[in-house]
């Protein structure tokens, strides 16, 4: 039987390559190796294994975020939280994966992801971009804006085949991915100070 670290990450496995419905209960016990019957078992259902294996992973990530550090200036703050959010984005792909394809569903997947894990970032992310705004730094964005323009750019990081067809070699090293995700923050931070309304002028 395989031990459950292995279990979970073979399940995330599965998830961000076949989606939640195309990854059957069949396909699932194959990858894991195990009997067909294990998932309930072990889970209770498919959907309660999806729960432990997003908590898991992403558990794992959001310890590894960097809480803003209140020494820094604002703008310093805002470049560490999304710069922190690429690096743990570039670490684990298969949850860059697993998250856009759940992002375009409406589900109760997605409620979990939203409760639990956007929720947390974003509410770090817009208590450092109120004190901008209240600074006259960054015009007032509104919430769903904020979110699309900081999460999608993660996408960098994950969609290898257009990537290549863009330039990047297929063995991206550890330190090209950090480096590019650096990149992508500093593009997006950049862009949301420009709108300052002493910037531009």
């Amino acid at each position: 039987m395989p031990e459950e670290q292995s279990i979970l990450q073979r399940g995330l496995e599965a998830f961000a390559e076949l989606g939640y419905d195309h990854a059957s209960a069949r396909e699932l016990a194959r990858r894991l190796g195990v009997s067909h019957n294990f998932i309930n078992d072990r889970y209770g259902s498919k959907a309660a294994f999806w729960r432990a294996v997003v908590g898991a992973a992403l558990g794992a990530q959001l310890a590894s975020l960097p809480q803003p550090d209140p020494s820094l200036d604002e703008a310093e703050q805002l470049r560490q939280i999304i710069t922190g959010f690429y690096r743990t984005a570039a670490d684990e792909p298969l949850i860059g994966r697993l998250f856009v394809d759940e992002l375009n569903r409406d589900s109760e997947r997605l409620d979990h992801l939203y409760e639990h894990y956007i929720s947390p970032v974003l509410q770090t992310l817009v208590s450092v971009i109120d004190r901008l705004v209240a600074s006259g730094r960054m015009r007032p964005v509104p919430l769903d804006v904020l979110f699309f323009a900081v999460i999608p750019p993660v996408a960098g990081l994950l969609e290898v085949p257009l990537a290549r067809r863009l330039g990047r070699t297929d063995a991206a090293s550890p330190q090209q991915l950090t480096a590019t995700a650096e990149a992508l923050a500093e593009l997006v931070v950049n862009g949301l100070l420009a709108t300052g309304s002493g910037t531009g002028r």
